[in-house]
């Protein structure tokens, strides 16, 4: 056990994470697979979390100031000198055969990106958290087979893009697509990323055997807020600015801006419209400073099966969404 080689590293970005942390770590203590080891991000926490992860020596980079999600990871996977790179939210408790499942999940084939792992709700264990992310023609990302039960999404398959709350990834694949996008900072970062391994023609995976049980919006504080609604607005046009050649852009515009429209009546009823707004139009005005992905036209089927994919995304999601508000039959799948 002592030579064996080390294939992953689990980065923790970490922002004043303190009650967290202990029992995320502990759980990763508990694996059958040994051969990874934890790297933790520090964001300039002030809450007590760097000192003690300097108490219990716990492997660490600690950045002088909060660069975000996209800022901690990309620290982490450059410092990180293994195969693949697992990143991990800290208000997490994970299953002991976590780390080998999603390992053995990605071993599969050199075009798997990456791997997205089956997160339960900590506080409704009953219910699911997230399935893989998915994108819609709408421009709306979501997390799929949230607030479902756990008969939804028994078996492997592919999504749209892992979420980077608890996923595994091939290290070398971002020397080539390009790290988490840092003008983010934080939210759709991950379906950013997995959106360009897509065009590449890499696939993202969602491996049921790999459980997580999660807190969730345990650094930001709250479902919706002021914060994340601006960031996700701005974002959000980052993504599709960013990502869609502009014939893809001009045919989607239509469905992008209903989108947009319908966001923001669901954000007005909660009393988040002006957030919404100042995010949206932030994005417009900035998006030019984004690095778009160049257009390849040897990657013309990608982009024609992503189409296909954001159109079906559209009917996932009003059919999960149908299902949570009207009861729908369990699904088995």
């Amino acid at each position: 056990m002592e030579n064996m080689e080390i294939t992953t590293t689990v980065i923790i970005p970490n922002y004043n994470g303190m009650k967290f942390l202990e029992p995320c770590i502990r759980s990763l203590r508990d694996q059958s697979y040994p051969a990874f080891r934890i790297l933790v991000v520090d964001n300039g926490s002030t809450d007590g979390s760097a000192e003690w992860l300097r108490e219990k020596q716990i492997d660490t980079i600690f950045l002088p100031e909060n660069t975000g999600f996209s800022g901690a990871v990309n620290r982490g996977i450059r410092a990180a000198d293994t195969p693949y790179v697992i990143l991990l939210n800290n208000d997490v408790r994970v299953s002991p055969y976590f780390v080998a499942e999603l390992v053995r999940a990605i071993g599969q084939s050199e075009k798997i990106f990456s791997v997205s792992s089956r997160m339960i709700q900590m506080y409704h264990p009953d219910r699911l958290d997230d399935t893989g992310d998915m994108y819609s023609i709408l421009g709306w990302a979501y997390q799929r087979g949230v607030g479902q039960k756990l008969t939804w999404y028994r078996r492997p398959g592919r999504v749209f893009s892992a979420c980077a709350g608890a996923a595994i990834y091939r290290r070398d694949v971002f020397d080539e697509i390009g790290y988490f996008d840092e003008m983010h900072f934080a939210y759709l970062e991950d379906i950013d990323v997995g959106y360009r391994a897509r065009i590449a023609g890499y696939d993202n995976l969602y491996w049921p055997a790999a459980l997580v049980w999660h807190v969730g919006s345990g650094t930001s504080g709250s479902k919706y807020n002021s914060f994340k609604v601006k960031l996700a607005a701005r974002n959000n046009v980052y993504l599709n600015y960013k990502n869609m050649p502009p014939l893809q852009l001009l045919l989607n515009a239509a469905p992008i801006a209903a989108g947009v429209f319908l966001k923001y009546l669901f954000f007005r009823k909660l009393g988040f419209e002006k957030d919404y707004l100042e995010g949206f139009f932030e994005g417009i005005r900035t998006a030019h400073r984004c690095r778009r992905v160049r257009y390849n036209p040897a990657h013309f089927r990608n982009y024609a099966a992503i189409e296909a994919e954001l159109i079906a995304g559209a009917f996932l999601y009003v059919y999960e969404f149908t299902a949570r508000r009207f009861g729908h039959q369990e699904k088995e799948s």
